[in-house]
């Protein structure tokens, strides 16, 4: 922990570089990807501060649209979409994911109710080889499942249909630190 305090404290140092940040945000990307701490959204696409709208979940999982039931992610999408005006929304998921992993193997998660009943909404259950540590197929179907109930969300609906939205799938390995975008034509995930 002493070496994240130190940098914290020395961190706000440099004033004239944080105040435009003042001004207020408009990023173009909203990044919907796992709480996971080896995944690293800044890291992976290089943004400064301002430039990414995240939300991160465990698991990447996009809940259901709830009207009813207004959850912190849908409000962070809504107010993405609705009031930043994002351009694209990415769901980045990642190898070695522990609750995909866990929804492939169909681990018993009794002992941390609050992760199973989490991830009950990532139905369906990925698909992918109970063997493979990477989960790496079950992990790429799941981000599909992710943009798939995206859609179901009317302010994305809405901005899909009159083309100001783009959705997009990204797979990233953090042994390699690759990162693979889904393609629509082939149904593959490609290197970016």
């Amino acid at each position: 922990m002493q070496p994240l305090i130190d940098n914290a404290r020395t961190f706000g140092q440099r004033p004239e570089e944080f105040a435009r940040l003042a001004e207020g945000q408009s990023p173009e990307v909203l990044f919907i990807t796992c709480s996971d701490s080896r995944v690293v959204p800044a890291l992976i696409t290089g943004a400064r501060p301002g430039e990414l709208f995240e939300l991160r979940t465990a698991g990447n999982i996009v809940p259901p649209y709830a009207p009813d039931r207004p959850t912190g992610e849908t409000a962070t999408i809504e107010y993405a979409v609705e009031v930043l005006g994002v351009t694209d929304i990415v769901v980045c998921g990642h190898s070695h994911c522990g609750a995909v992993g866990a929804l492939v193997r169909g681990d018993d998660l009794d002992a941390v109710p609050a992760v199973r009943d989490w991830l009950t909404h990532a139905t369906p259950r990925p698909e992918g080889a109970v063997e493979d540590p990477t989960v790496a197929d079950g992990v790429q179907n799941h981000v599909l499942s992710q943009l798939l109930r995206l859609r179901s969300y009317p302010c994305v609906e809405k901005r899909l249909a009159d083309g100001r939205l783009r959705l997009r799938g990204w797979y990233y390995e953090v042994h390699t630190g690759a990162v693979r975008e889904h393609c629509a034509d082939t149904d593959t995930f490609e290197t970016l």
